[in-house]
Order: structure tokens, then sequence, then C-alpha cells
């Protein structure tokens, strides 16, 4: 029997979208208001879910206070008031898309959990707007 645990998280950021080898032109066509040089903000929403068997000693699929802290370390304290092009290594060369930001917070996390776990990762860039990743 494998069940599926989830938390959520919060972080507020700013980003551009943008592509620095594309003009300025072509980059807002693209982006549009996203590609503001001055940047913009979100309140991202995360829920991550960890799905495994349940271990028969503790009742748990993973101790949520361990995943917990998993997303402050690796999510909430690296990118919480930030500016993901300036301040994230890992955007330095990768734009900072719902759907890139969502790859690199499961991959953070992946490396974290135990490989016997499924993970998945979702994002709320807005109330309407969201991204899942599952490493797939």
């Amino acid at each position: 029997m494998r069940v599926t645990i989830s938390r959520k998280a919060h972080f507020n950021a700013a980003h551009r979208l943008y592509r620095k080898d594309w003009s300025d032109e072509k980059n807002d066509a693209v982006f549009g208001k996203c590609n503001n040089p001055n940047f913009h903000g979100h309140n991202y929403e995360l829920i991550v879910s960890v799905t495994g068997a349940i271990n028969p000693e503790t009742g748990y699929v993973m101790d949520i206070k361990d995943l917990a802290q998993l997303i402050y370390e690796e999510v909430e304290q690296p990118f919480d008031h930030k500016n993901l092009n300036l301040d994230v290594p890992e955007f330095e060369n990768l734009n900072p898309t719902a759907e890139n930001i969502v790859v690199v917070i499961w991959d953070k996390l992946r490396a974290k959990i135990a490989s016997d776990k499924d993970l998945e990762v979702m994002l709320y860039e807005t109330p309407r707007n969201f991204v899942t990743y599952r490493g797939n």
C-alpha cells in the first residue's frame, strides 16, 4: 500500500522572463509584461507531495516535520524575498519561468528524499496559474 503525504509552503520572489540571446523586440513579443527590465514579483504557493509505503514501525510515509524542514532549507530560505534572476544561482543561465522553477525545486528536493519514494511538486505562480512536475 502506497500513501501520499503533502506539505504546503510559500515564498515571495521577483523575476524577469527573458533570454539574453534574444533581441529586446523578440523578448517583448514572447514574454510581454513579464519581460519588465525592472522585474516583477509573485507570491508563490508550493505543494510538495511524497508517495511511498507506510513504515510499519512509525506509521509514516515520511515524517512531515522532516519534509517541512527540507522545504524550508532547500526552497524557502534560498528563494524567499529574492530576485530569482540575480540572487539564485540555478537561474543565472536559466529563464525563471514557472516550469523551470518547479523543475529546479524538484531536483533540489529529490536529492534529499529516499529513492523508494515518489515526489511531486506543484507550484502556484498565481491562484489560477500553476505547474506540476513529477520528474518525468
